[in-house]
């Protein structure tokens, strides 16, 4: 591989000066430290059920599949889904090409962003604080709460995060307990719809909801509006992972031991920070011209195909269907309700498709709907919240030197209950008119971050690895479709629309 060797330290007092000094070799990637080349671990089996992936499908499978899309199919109808095929079939590809580096170094794609441009970087950095200190995933849970409860949605999204952040806290490994727990919510909720679906649903539903994903080209007349393109936009979006989730995917996977990330210490919880191990601020790289090496690295890379089509692209289709068909039940038992939503009423869609539901199987079916909506929402915020004080911590201890002092531990504990802090004040005092409204805002915001990281990919992985593991041409290709698809919805809905009509 190409690899650089430093000089030789000098040799040490009293040894002879001809005595030889094994030097360490090093992959030296943008203007950063170089990494050392270290062994790859041999990768598991491919197939597998729980593993990183989790905390995509806790994100992916959120309020884009379960509210926003079915919102979106009782206006427009099925036919509006292909955008959401799209959307999510290119997360997938997003998803390979940000483990692609992970895996390769034991870096974030933050780090391989900061070789290739440090400024670059801060970008995401401050990108992360601008788009995520808003709770919409947990305030939309909470608003279907409240209406299976009568508790109003800002107690219960303010209880939540302070019981997010204490569970958090008090982890010993972070990691481990959250994929433990994702993976059975995750479960819980796969099978609830798909049964929720058969029982309201029709074969009829299933079928249109199907074909509806290969209606390439739709675009009804409404859907080109100020009231509803800037939703489209952001429910494109959130067609699985949204915003800088999939950069937040690099961290998890260097979380779980994938490829050069078993070389870095997981990270513990602030009740157990003295017992953090002292954590590298930069990654390693293995020698790619060792066949041996290389086919360790093509079984990492069927590892990580198998969770972005089976477990990522596969679960994320499955439950937007049974949302999708459940959703196509409601307008025909209440026709109520696509006129409410068309009014502006954005928050009244919950509890119009949840009396829907109800009127299919009486009350159990009602609870059941908005229970499922407010798990949802306990999911994401479980998944975002760990995400962003994982991905603030990882860019700040890896490229400020002076807080190293203190320890990824701490640095983690301090953005998680910054954000809380925030997300409370926003809840409860802030300018948001309902749960609907933060999260329409939180996903036209995310539609910027995810163009900037696409971008950014291409730079990072055709720079910054060696060759023989950087992407081909057709996956260099996807990603910039990629780029342009998000950047160019996001700058003409803002040219031709603004942003002020999405509340």
């Amino acid at each position: 591989m190409d690899s650089t060797q430093p000089p030789a330290a000098p040799p040490p007092a009293g040894e002879a000066s001809g005595s030889e000094v094994k030097e360490e070799r090093v992959w030296k990637a943008g203007g950063l430290e170089p990494m050392p080349i270290r062994k790859l671990p041999a990768a598991p089996p491919s197939m597998h059920i729980i593993g990183p992936t989790v905390f995509l499908l806790a994100l992916g499978v959120g309020m884009g599949e379960s509210y926003m899309w079915p919102r979106l199919v009782l206006v427009f109808g099925p036919e509006i889904r292909w955008l959401f095929l799209i959307g999510v079939s290119l997360q997938a590809v997003v998803m390979l090409e940000m483990a692609r580096y992970a895996m390769a170094t034991g870096e974030s794609i933050f780090s391989g962003a900061a070789r290739v441009f440090k400024p670059l970087m801060w970008f995401f950095f401050v990108t992360a604080i601008a788009v995520y200190i808003w709770p919409g995933h947990l305030s939309a849970g909470a608003g279907a709460f409240e209406d299976l409860t009568g508790i109003p949605w800002q107690v219960t999204a303010t209880i939540g995060m302070i019981l997010v952040g204490v569970l958090f806290t008090l982890a010993r490994v972070i990691y481990d307990l959250l994929e433990k727990v994702l993976g059975v919510l995750i479960g819980l909720l796969v099978i609830g719809t798909a049964v929720a679906a058969a029982i309201v649903g029709s074969f009829a539903d299933l079928g249109a909801t199907l074909a509806g994903m290969f209606a390439f080209g739709y675009f009804p007349d409404q859907m080109m509006t100020a009231a509803w393109f800037p939703v489209v936009v952001g429910s494109i979006a959130f067609a699985g992972p949204s915003g800088m989730q999939q950069m937040w995917y690099t961290l998890h996977l260097r979380e779980s031991g994938a490829g050069m990330g078993s070389h870095i210490p997981k990270v513990r919880g602030l009740a157990h920070s003295g017992e953090q191990e002292a954590a590298p601020h930069r990654g390693f790289m293995f020698d790619t011209d060792d066949p041996a090496e290389m086919e360790k690295w093509r079984g990492w890379r069927r590892w990580v195909t198998f969770d972005a089509i089976a477990l990522f692209w596969g679960v994320t289709m499955l439950v937007t269907i049974a949302f999708t068909v459940m959703a196509m039940a409601a307008a025909q038992l209440q026709p109520g309700v696509v006129e409410i939503i068309e009014n502006g009423e954005r928050d009244a869609a919950l509890p119009a498709m949840a009396a829907a539901f109800g009127q299919a199987g009486g009350s159990v079916m009602s609870g059941l709907f908005l229970g499922f909506i407010s798990l949802i929402g306990l999911n994401a915020t479980l998944g975002l919240f760990d995400s962003f004080a994982r991905g603030q911590s990882d860019m700040t201890y890896s490229h400020i030197k002076s807080s190293r002092k203190f320890g990824i531990s701490k640095l983690y504990g301090f953005f998680l209950w910054g954000v809380i802090a925030f997300g409370i004040v926003i809840l409860n005092f802030g300018p948001a008119d309902g749960p609907g409204a933060i999260l329409d805002t939180l996903a036209f915001l995310s539609t910027f971050a995810m163009g900037a990281y696409c971008v950014t990919l291409l730079l990072v992985n055709n720079r910054m690895l060696p060759k023989p593991i950087r992407p081909g041409i057709v996956t260099n290709l996807v990603i910039g479709f990629a780029a342009v698809f998000y950047l160019g919805m996001l700058f003409y809905s803002v040219l031709v629309f603004g942003v002020s009509d999405m509340g």
